[in-house]
Order: C-alpha cells, then structure tokens, then sequence
C-alpha cells in the first residue's frame, strides 16, 4: 500500500506500508529521515489505528532512539535515562528477574493511573532460537465480541496488581518477596474501556487480579476466558526480531508477551517509553 500525505493541499510524504495481518499491524518501508514531521505523522497515525509499526533496519544507537522517541510524545524518564535495557542477564538490566513476567500476556502500566501511549523497542541481539514478541489487539477483540458478551462485561471492574503477574512467575514466594510486591500500588479499571476517541478497548492480562464485587471462581473464569479469546490467532501478530528492528506499540491497546528463550543468549533490547494522555476508564 502507497500511503499518501498531505499538507495544505500539497503532496509531501508518500509511504509504502504492508499490513503484519489483517486486523493488526503495519510495517512502514521508505523511511529515509526521522526528522521529518510528516514521517512522524504517519508514524502516529498508523499507530493508532493498526496498533503495531514495524521499522526494520533502523539501527538506532541510544541518541536517535531517544530522539525519535521524543517525537512521538514526551517519554517516561529522567533525563539521561531514557533507554531501559532489556536483557534476562543481570549484569545488563537489574530487573532481569522481574523481566520473566514478561513471558505472560500483559499491557503495562495498569496499575498507574494513567497509562504510558506507547512503547518503542530497538533489537540490539536478537536470540538464535525464540525470543520473538507476540502482540494482540484488544480493540479487534472486543469488536468481535458477541453482543451477549459485551453485555456481560458491561460495568466490569478489574483490580490490577504487581503481585498477580509475579504469582504466574512465582506461585509461592516467601513472605520477603509477598511483602515486596504488595507494597507496590494497585489500580482499579473498568474492564472494558470506553475511550475519548469512541473506541473501546479490553483490559486485562497478567496484572489482573479479580474482578471487583465477583467471586474468587467467576473472576478466574471470565478473566481468563476473555484472554483466550483477546489473544486467538486472528487478532494477534508474532514478530521475530532481526537485528536492526524497532518495533512500537500502542500500550494502551495491545496485550504483548515475549515468547520464551534462552536466558543465556544474547537477546537484548533497548526500551523507551511514550507517556500517555488519558486515564484508565
């Protein structure tokens, strides 16, 4: 696809894109400078509404990551410290440990009270075997959702906490690490998130706890029943990384999880994140 834009009526910008699958996902070919507004733009807006952008051969050292980033939106960082590695080796990133919560279906953020816009991921090594990142659209999911459904999740709450995604790492940890997690804040959304811009969204994964007001058992069974159906092959993309890649996400709107690998190998990625404008609903 030749994607074409437009500013006061004057052709300046022509990208090609090809879309990752068709309910999700672009990836953008022609991209020569990262200093153009109109690139930016169409960067935003294939953002929004394929939810995932694929790059490939950017090769951005720390600087033009950031740079870029800050395109986009303000990024969520102390100055000169923007860039959060990604690596299972702890002598490259002391959340190493943490970092295994990552293998399980998540959006980030759910326990702040307003989530970060977007993530940008920059593949370093990528791992000889594994490694690759999945990412499923929840607005696609809750489009497709049968109308019976929708209702039953109407007016849903869902408590979001640090310790529900450790527990799927860690099933029994000691009272140490228990009290560790829970001192961490928690947050309360709606399940499903009606938004400014009319959409509406699903959320849920790791970080989802209970739902509020519902029993143990039907919480569990309505939480992991929609995550099943969020994460079905037709509304999901798997990227295996190539050195080079970067890769941005739609936090707000995708489940992600990276796919297991070695913790050995050298699979490294640099993080920057986009702080977001709306509040969870």
């Amino acid at each position: 696809t030749r994607v074409r834009f437009s500013f006061i009526g004057r052709e300046i910008l022509v990208i090609e894109t090809t879309a990752l699958t068709p309910s999700m996902g672009v990836q953008v070919h022609g991209i020569d400078s990262l200093d153009d507004d109109a690139v930016i733009a169409a960067c935003l807006e294939a953002l929004k509404w394929r939810g995932v952008l694929l790059i490939r051969g950017l090769e951005l050292d720390e600087a033009a990551q950031v740079t870029f980033s800050k395109k986009l939106g303000p990024v969520l960082a102390p100055a000169g410290k923007e860039i959060f590695t990604v690596s299972l080796d702890p002598s490259k990133s002391p959340s190493a440990e943490y970092l295994k919560g990552t293998f399980h279906w998540h959006i980030d953020d759910t326990t702040n009270d307003i989530p970060a816009k977007a993530t940008m991921l920059a593949c370093k090594h990528a791992a000889m075997v594994g490694g690759g990142t999945e990412f499923a659209s929840t607005y696609a999911a809750y489009d497709n959702l049968p109308e019976h459904d929708r209702k039953r999740y109407e007016g849903l709450r869902v408590l979001h906490t640090f310790e529900a995604s450790q527990r799927l790492v860690n099933p029994d940890p000691t009272e140490e690490q228990l009290a560790l997690w829970r001192r961490l804040p928690t947050h309360e959304t709606s399940l499903v998130w009606d938004r400014k811009d009319g959409r509406r969204s699903l959320v849920l994964g790791a970080t989802a706890d209970h739902i509020v007001g519902v029993s143990e058992s039907e919480s569990r069974e309505i939480l992991d029943e929609l995550l099943a159906w969020s994460t079905q092959e037709r509304f999901s993309y798997t990227h295996e990384w190539q050195q080079g890649d970067v890769v941005i996400w739609d936090n707000t709107g995708m489940l992600h999880r990276a796919l297991p690998y070695d913790p050995s190998s050298e699979r490294l990625m640099h993080r920057t994140t986009i702080a977001g404008d709306e509040a969870w609903g």
